[in-house]
């Protein structure tokens, strides 16, 4: 198991509960929630969104500690090694950004 899964198993139960304990915080209760337009989906939608970006987070960081590490052993293929990992983080922030337009337009 690689460091960051390690990490991530122990905080996701924390995240959990934390949401579920927070709800109540956001607003009335189901009810009142429901008459006002806002489903508790809209949570939900948050939580997605905050670990979409996590995640694109850490495999952005993931890419560039590497492209670091293969560019100290072979410094003469830098520019392709560049190359790649911005496009690679680029298509890791494009779908992050989906992820997050997605979660808002469940709250909206």
């Amino acid at each position: 198991m690689s460091k960051f899964s390690k990490q991530f198993t122990k905080i996701v139960p924390f995240a959990v509960l934390a949401a579920f304990v927070a709800a109540p915080a956001f607003g009335a209760d189901g009810e009142a929630a429901a008459a006002a337009g806002k489903p508790m989906a809209a949570g939900l939608a948050a939580i997605g969104a905050g670990l979409a970006v996590i995640g694109a987070g850490a495999g952005i960081g993931r890419i560039g500690g590497s492209a670091v590490e293969a560019t100290a052993r072979q410094p003469e293929m830098a520019s392709t090694i560049q190359t790649q990992m911005i496009l690679t983080a680029a298509l890791i922030e494009g779908v992050a950004l989906f992820a997050v337009v997605l979660s808002l337009l469940v709250v909206l």
